[in-house]
């Protein structure tokens, strides 16, 4: 069985695991952490690397499980990384092919984190016609199983990872960013996205990293 966290819109590296691995488990009942990418990614802006932040209800003062965490609904954040993403992506081959299919999850209010990360990943299949099944962990195990890849939420621990190069919108203003949103593969790849993420050269798991 593979292990990975669900993320706000994954990074490559973790969609390239959903790709490549039919047995998947989503960890679903860990305590949540600051500055990961549960609730967070990164696309590619005309000034470069653009982080997206979901603004949540969270205190350090006690343990809560990711699954419980509220969305901080008090300032229009949806609307503003809509925005984001479409002045990232206005000029590239594919923005207005896909637009339409992920523009609804910015029009309406969400309370909690899990289900609407669910809910973008579960648009991000729609777009890329990927018939994706997978089981949720019913007990959190601090220790790394075989095929374990959840060290890819946290952006620390993935600095090293490259993914395959592909043309990127401000390329050639600012270089190929590696790892960024799979948000930044689908809309300059298209129909092509899929395809890149099966046959992407495979990510090690934290077990075969040691």
């Amino acid at each position: 069985m593979c292990l990975l966290y669900p993320s706000y819109f994954p990074n490559i590296a973790s969609y390239v695991i959903l790709t490549q691995h039919k047995d998947l488990c989503f960890e679903v009942n860990d305590n949540y952490q600051k500055q990961t990418y549960r609730n967070r990614c990164y696309i590619y802006g005309a000034n470069g690397k653009m982080g997206l932040h979901i603004p949540v209800h969270y205190t350090q003062n006690k343990r809560q499980k990711t699954q419980d965490i509220l969305i901080d609904n008090a300032t229009p954040w949806k609307n503003v990384q809509w925005k984001s993403i479409e002045s990232a992506y206005k000029t590239s081959p594919f923005f207005e092919f896909y637009e339409d299919e992920l523009r609804p999850l910015f029009q309406k209010e969400d309370n909690l984190l899990l289900p609407f990360v669910l809910e973008c990943i579960k648009a991000i299949n729609h777009c890329l016609e990927f018939d994706f099944n997978h089981t949720n962990s019913t007990v959190f195990n601090k220790e790394s199983t075989e095929n374990d890849f959840r060290f890819l939420i946290n952006a620390r621990k993935t600095a090293a990872i490259q993914t395959k190069p592909y043309i990127q919108v401000f390329q050639a203003k600012h270089g190929y960013i590696s790892n960024l949103s799979v948000l930044d593969l689908l809309f300059n790849m298209g129909p092509e996205t899929l395809n890149y993420l099966k046959n992407h050269p495979p990510i090690q798991s934290s077990t075969e990293k040691h």
